[in-house]
């Protein structure tokens, strides 16, 4: 058996020190410094490090968020599994509306996935809150109407859905119109939900060794 580290401590420092090694992070300020490191640590890929996008004041619009005690609304159970509750600064509520007993019939009567009609149940919760949509595309879309729409605007949007069909889509159409939110995305047809929760997770505690 080839030697390993096993110290927690270590592990960390050796990972987010290999990451800003090998990643390009220079063009972000400190706090969106600290969440392309989150979010090249949950993938094990530097190279979506240029690959993300975002509004100039994400970082302290999300903080402040999250600060104020801000919900989190995630589109799927695996985002919000990955956050680290601990870490969040005002015990925020972390809301996920997928499994709602309403979900299926809304889906039907709306003729989009269960993922876009979860949204529909975000309208009071929305205004200044984070939302990280890591699964569903649809979600994103759905979200993006609903703004159009006159829906409240939440304080930030961090997107990261996957996929074939959509994702690159949902993500392109945020970042050329955000609708007066501040965001980060990642262009293409990455994503995942241990990305979204781990730009939450840096938005809300930074890197474990470091302080914003």
């Amino acid at each position: 058996m080839r030697p390993y580290l096993r110290d927690p401590a270590a592990i960390y420092a050796e990972s987010f020190a290999t990451v800003r090694r090998e990643a390009r992070l220079d063009r972000f300020d400190p706090l969106m410094a600290q969440v392309a490191t989150r979010v090249v640590h949950a993938c094990g890929m530097v190279e979506v490090a240029d690959r993300l996008v975002h509004s100039p004041c994400l970082g302290a619009s999300a903080r402040q968020a999250l600060e104020a005690g801000a919900s989190v609304l995630c589109d799927c159970e695996m985002v919000a599994s990955g956050i680290v509750r601990r870490s969040l600064p005002a015990g925020n509520a972390i809301v996920v509306t997928l499994n709602d007993p309403a979900v299926p019939g809304l889906a039907a009567d709306l003729q989009t996935t269960r993922s876009a009609a979860a949204v529909e149940l975000w309208r009071d919760r929305l205004a200044g809150a984070v939302v990280a949509i890591g699964n569903a595309p649809t979600a994103l879309f759905h979200l993006l109407e609903r703004l159009d729409a006159g829906w409240p605007r939440p304080a930030a949007i961090l997107a990261f859905p996957v996929g074939f069909v959509g994702a690159a889509e949902s993500k392109a159409e945020l970042a050329a119109n955000p609708r007066g939110c501040d965001f980060v995305t990642l262009r293409g047809r990455r994503g995942g939900s241990a990305m979204a929760s781990a730009a939450v997770n840096a938005l809300a505690a930074g890197l474990p060794e470091t302080t914003a």
